[in-house]
């Protein structure tokens, strides 16, 4: 039982057989737990809506059922934070993944140990409690299935007042901002806080499909590849917003009869000449340049002035680095519920070394970075596909080769340009730190230095030659304690 818990741990346990409810109940009078149970998961909803929320959830599969497992879905957009572990028969086993995607944390299969249990509900009471205590809070608010706005800094939070505005107003909108700061997400929060919240959200690409398939995608067609008439996005969209995403990518036919719909309320389907109605708010976004783009003759200026009425700028991350902190945390802890892994801590200093960092590829290169640092860690694998950056844009650079950026060991580093470096800066002032701290406390002995920090003496005077240090140099505590792999001449490594 984790000794951090300062509170009793609330277990709410969906399930009606005694097999299952007496084993947790020896378990709670042997560890201080307080254990509910609710005859029906649709019970055990209403209650982490209406009251106090447990600590961890537990729903047991009765045998066969092939339902019981959709309250998760409701569960994760209800409390995304809160722990679930599954419980089934051997017979419903395959159904591990789906339970997984669908948000829980673990699956156990019967029959199991009152050890195995307590040793299930123990680790993730420890992870209720600290890990993602910080995602509690009003900052972050899901806004579609897989899809989150976090408004902790002074930019977002302008933005998310903006976007309230402007769902009161039942007009189209214009959301500009660089590839992957979130243009989506800021549609997705407007359709929320809007009246049409109750209907759908769909998203059109217009850059995913040629032409006449985006045609079709968007307006339907009378004759389809399945023999009959099919509805496009507008006429599925109905009463609620359609989302065209990089609008300066749909080509000038097509706009013309984006104007016509605009203008109208109404569209005909390719084939007819009959007119439907078209109730349905439209949101357009756009990485482009605007003024290029009517320059060129990429976008209608007519559609633009429709559009521009109500204009979103979205922040590049650049601008948001003092929400990078909770945007990782956020990250990982998404991405652990969707892959069903452990979650990884970052250190402050892969903190710090983050917010340093461009970003131009935005919350979408965030996110793919913590997705490989879940997967591979504090490793080059981690950064294989970071490039080297300016503040203007990627430069380009042989894979493989040092990142001109980074400096020399010892010294101070110019800022460095890519993640990939940034992360080797900071190894080289924690590994100098570490070195530089078993020097003082050993007063200087060489030897001993080496042997405290389990390598060779060999290793330790090339490296305290390296860094250019001597005996009047103060020494400063490692980061975090953690441990470094010494990366110069010699074998052995420091712990």
């Amino acid at each position: 039982m984790p000794e951090q818990m300062t509170e009793t741990a609330r277990l709410l346990v969906v399930s009606r057989e005694s097999a299952v409810l007496r084993p947790l109940w020896s378990l709670a009078d042997s560890n201080s737990w307080h254990v509910e149970s609710a005859a029906s998961p649709w019970d055990a909803l209403e209650r982490v809506q209406s009251g106090v929320a447990p600590h961890v959830l537990l729903l047991d599969l009765p045998r066969g059922d092939g339902d019981t497992l959709h309250i998760l879905r409701w569960m994760r957009r209800l409390r995304p934070d809160l722990p679930v572990i599954v419980m089934c028969f051997p017979e419903d086993a395959d159904r591990k993944r789906e339970a997984t995607r669908l948000g829980a944390q673990e699956v156990l299969v019967r029959p199991f140990d009152e050890n195995k249990l307590e040793s299930a509900i123990g680790r993730h009471l420890g992870k209720s409690g600290s890990t993602h205590a910080d995602l509690d809070s009003q900052d972050i608010e899901q806004v579609g299935p897989d899809s989150f706005f976090v408004s902790a800094g002074p930019a977002a939070q302008k933005l998310r007042a903006q976007a309230e505005l402007l769902a009161e107003a039942d007009v189209p909108v214009l959301i500009l901002g660089e590839a992957g700061s979130g243009k989506e997400t800021i549609a997705r929060l407007i359709h929320k806080l809007s009246i049409r919240s109750g209907f759908k959200f769909l998203k059109v690409n217009c850059a995913d499909m040629p032409a006449e398939l985006l045609e079709a995608e968007l307006f339907g067609s009378e004759s389809s590849l399945i023999g009959r008439a099919a509805a496009g996005k507008f006429e599925r969209a109905e009463k609620g917003t359609l989302f065209l995403d990089e609008i300066t990518e749909m080509p000038m036919a097509l706009q013309t009869r984006l104007m016509q719909v605009l203008q109208d309320k109404l569209l005909v389907r390719r084939g007819s000449e009959k007119a439907v109605s078209a109730d349905v708010r439209i949101l357009a976004s756009t990485s482009a340049n605007i003024e290029r783009a009517i320059a060129e003759r990429k976008l209608r200026e007519d559609i633009y002035y429709r559009l521009s009425a109500f204009t979103v700028q979205v922040p590049s991350l650049r601008q948001r680095r003092g929400e990078i902190p909770v945007l990782l945390r956020h990250l990982m802890h998404k991405l652990t519920r969707r892959y069903g892994l452990d979650p990884r801590e970052f250190s402050n200093a892969m903190i710090e070394t983050s917010q340093q960092y461009s970003w131009p590829g935005n919350l979408a290169e965030l996110e793919s970075f913590v997705k490989r640092f879940l997967v591979a860690g504090d490793n080059e694998l981690a950064f294989t596909d970071i490039e080297p950056t300016v503040e203007d844009g990627p430069v380009h650079a042989e894979r493989g080769s040092a990142p001109k950026a980074a400096s020399r060991p010892g010294e101070s580093p110019a800022l460095p340009k890519s993640l990939k470096s940034l992360i080797q800066s900071v190894k080289w002032e924690a590994e100098k730190n570490a070195i530089g701290t078993a020097l003082q406390k050993t007063g200087w002995n060489r030897k001993a230095a080496a042997r405290l920090l389990q390598v060779s003496y060999r290793t330790l005077l090339y490296k305290i030659d390296q860094y250019h240090m001597t005996a009047s140099e103060p020494a400063m505590p490692p980061f975090n304690g953690e441990k470094f792999s010494f990366q110069g001449k010699g074998n052995g490594k420091a712990s």
